[in-house]
């Protein structure tokens, strides 16, 4: 790795807003070096003798995969930490717990509730933190998003990507920070009382602005998938949320992303999820299981966006 890819050592990642564009840029780049690197069987264990902490609050399938495997081929060792097992469920403060773990590991990944307890933790720990996922935001995620977007497409300026379904959600907030900072055109179409939150985009239009692109708020879906580069949506119940199933089951609808819908996107759209998604929902088979779905790829480069992180936080 060139000397300018440690400019980020010792960062968190708790938000893509708190990355300058060309840092975000530097992340995907050296994504997917590190992709090409472990298909050729190239040695990339920059991180031989590190050690990452792993606190989950909430069950994670390709969270937990991805970041133990990252670390693990990076020659580091991965640490699961199950929130129910340390202290922290027995009323421990957050700030102690950053404190202790702090003197034992070289970085945390956190993946909880609450965005204000990933800072409060970053707040006090002398580590690198990374937001595996709070209900806010997800920015590991979307740095795969990117990267995928980037392969299937060669760029990522001037772009549009369109995102249909519940627009207050972490997905679509991270989508909002990591379109804006790279250069793309972002459409969130969400029912009334689903919107993305207020301050989530007045920041986004911020970096929108910096880098030339737009950030547009609708409740027409098909309005925003007009001539769309990429179509994204997510579940329409979120952990957390399963007492307003029937309410959002009755409210969503409208805004499944079927053929009928994906034919206003461009010919060469791709269509990404970050999974898991539940088929006839916010997307129907024949969409996920198509010719432009690359909901693969995105899950497989979980792996890589997070090597990277790892790779340049820690």
């Amino acid at each position: 790795m060139e000397n300018k890819v440690f400019q980020l050592k010792g960062r968190d990642l708790l938000s893509l807003h708190d990355y300058k564009p060309e840092e975000v840029e530097a992340i995907i780049n050296l994504a997917g070096e590190l992709k090409e690197k472990q298909r050729q069987r190239e040695s990339h264990t920059y991180l031989r003798g590190k050690t990452l902490g792993m606190i989950f609050q909430k069950s994670s399938t390709r969270t937990r995969v991805s970041f133990e495997v990252a670390m693990y081929q990076l020659g580091g060792y991965p640490m699961f930490l199950s929130a129910s097992d340390l202290q922290l469920g027995r009323g421990e403060s957050i700030a102690d717990t950053a404190r202790v773990l702090s003197r034992y590991l070289d970085g945390i990944m956190i993946r909880t509730f609450a965005q204000a307890d990933v800072e409060e933790l970053a707040r006090y720990a002398s580590i690198p933190v990374i937001n595996g996922l709070t209900d806010l935001l997800h920015p590991c995620q979307v740095l795969a998003d990117l990267l995928t977007i980037k392969e299937h497409k060669g760029t990522l300026g001037g772009l549009k990507l369109a995102y249909v379904g519940d627009g207050n959600n972490n997905i679509c907030h991270s989508l909002l920070f990591g379109c804006a900072k790279v250069g793309m055109h972002i459409s969130v179409a969400s029912p009334d009382g689903y919107k993305p939150a207020a301050e989530i985009v007045r920041l986004a239009r911020q970096d929108a602005l910096q880098a030339g692109s737009k950030v547009v708020i609708l409740t027409d879906p098909t309005e925003a998938v007009i001539e769309a580069d990429v179509l994204v949506t997510d579940v329409w119940t979120s952990m957390g949320q399963e007492t307003e199933r029937a309410e959002r089951l009755r409210v969503f609808p409208p805004y499944q992303i079927n053929e009928k819908l994906a034919a206003m996107a461009k010919p060469d759209f791709i269509f990404l999820h970050c999974l898991p998604a539940h088929r006839g929902e916010e997307v129907t088979t024949e969409v996920i299981e198509g010719p432009h779905a690359a909901v693969w790829d995105e899950a497989e480069n979980r792996l890589h966006a997070q090597k990277a992180v790892l790779a340049l936080l820690l």
